[in-house]
């Protein structure tokens, strides 16, 4: 059992506007689907009264508790922290699942007794630490969020405990676990080029859901370890605790607190330390950067890596815009095994998604369009002569500058003869 600490709200007010505490006002009509094709699986949820995050944060948790049972009703289940323990085993570390900047996440299971109404099932238990990065008003963004969200590419919220100073969510249990995991483990069975192309397709629906909905949502932190895998490898977004509420209308949000994670913030957002606007564009980015991994099976930051090619992005971007080339920085794990086409064609969207400017940068709905119709293709680099597998960028990068060395004299020779 833990020792028991004060409780204290994490919570901060130093932005531009007050977007950080009106998120639950902006929720006091119902999320009504939009046009978009994306936007259509927004389950019904009750009316939220008008509350605050700063409102909540002083609050008592029974009047917290109170508060998110008037607006969800049914639709989470409001556990107490004995239940938890004990499906838990008291959070025992051999039921430990993972552990990030909320807290630590342990396996549970709920039989048909538990709860009325709620079927017997495993569950993933997030417990807040709370002297950890992230503190109530990340616990509350979640509750929020996915409390009010269904789709099947988000994970599913079952309910949350606010007990004294705790603070968990109870999730669906999701069996493969983060994309993270399968990607660069070196104990993970290496995952096939079509099993890659369906979890970045997954994934973009989620965001694009997200993005298209009438009261658009801003993700802000889209990650390999965020996406998680369910038993046939359907991919679904987790933590919402860094999410916004996107602007509306003519409407411009704004913040001054740099969220997300090394490696995968778009570089608007990251570079100074002035207003930036919270816009969709943001999260365009970051998926850009997730396809360069699961093109290449590297990490967004690699530190053990030569200086040159420890930052993902600017290391492949030269690299994205020749066939010939693509292939030298190709995942080495899928041994040929991918589509040359395909490949080329998900480079080209993450060189687009990861464009300088935002402006350039591709909508998810579009994203989404663009990553299946590249399932038909056939054509594996492995048949294809495509595949060097003895070969590296540095080999490529010599045979490049050779190969137009040759060609840039063979020009000047010819000019030259041409001139006598």
């Amino acid at each position: 059992m833990r020792p028991s600490k004060p409780w204290k709200p994490y919570f901060t007010s130093n932005c531009c506007s007050i977007e950080d505490q009106t998120v639950l006002g902006k929720l006091t009509r119902p999320c009504r689907p939009s046009r978009s094709d994306f936007s259509k699986n927004i389950a019904p949820f009750p009316s939220f009264r008008r509350l605050s995050f700063s409102d909540l944060s002083r609050s008592s948790s029974l009047r917290i508790n109170e508060d998110l049972a008037q607006s969800f009703g049914s639709e989470l289940y409001d556990f107490q922290l004995s239940e938890l323990r004990a499906i838990t085993q008291n959070f025992s570390s051999s039921y430990l699942l993972g552990e990030g900047g909320f807290g630590t996440v342990h396996k549970g299971y709920i039989d048909e007794n538990f709860r009325q109404g709620l079927k017997a099932q495993a569950v993933a238990v997030k417990l807040l630490d709370i002297e950890g990065l992230q503190g109530h008003r990340e616990w509350l963004a979640e509750v929020i969020f996915l409390g009010q969200l269904r789709h099947p590419h988000l994970v599913k919220l079952i309910g949350y405990c606010c007990e004294d100073e705790e603070r968990l969510l109870v999730y669906e249990f999701m069996p493969r676990g983060s994309l993270e995991n399968h990607l660069f483990k070196r104990i993970s069975v290496t995952l096939p080029w079509a099993t890659r192309l369906r979890i970045a397709i997954g994934a973009a629906k989620g965001l694009a859901f997200l993005h298209g909905a009438e009261n658009p949502v801003i993700y802000r932190d889209f990650k390999t370890s965020n996406v998680l895998l369910d038993s046939d490898f359907t991919a679904k977004l987790s933590d919402f605790g860094l999410a916004k509420m996107g602007p509306e209308g003519s409407d411009t949000h704004v913040t001054t607190r740099v969220m997300g994670t090394f490696g995968y913030a778009a570089p608007e957002y990251v570079s100074t330390v002035v207003c930036r606007a919270l816009d969709d564009k943001s999260d365009v980015y970051s998926f850009g950067v997730v396809l360069l991994e699961l093109l290449t099976g590297r990490r967004a930051t690699d530190k053990s890596r030569p200086k040159s090619e420890q930052n993902l992005v600017d290391w492949a971007r030269p690299y994205l815009t020749s066939t010939r080339r693509l292939r030298y920085i190709m995942d080495p794990r899928l041994a040929g095994q991918y589509s040359v086409k395909g490949a080329k064609e998900m480079a080209n969207l993450a060189l687009h998604c990861i464009s300088v400017n935002p402006k350039d940068r591709p909508r998810m709905s579009v994203i989404v369009e663009t990553l299946e119709s590249l399932q038909h293709f056939k054509d594996m680099a492995v048949t294809c002569g495509q595949w060097a597998a003895n070969s590296s960028p540095k080999t490529c990068s010599r045979n490049w500058v050779s190969t137009n060395k040759v060609k840039m004299e063979t020009r000047g020779a010819n000019f030259v003869k041409a001139s006598q």
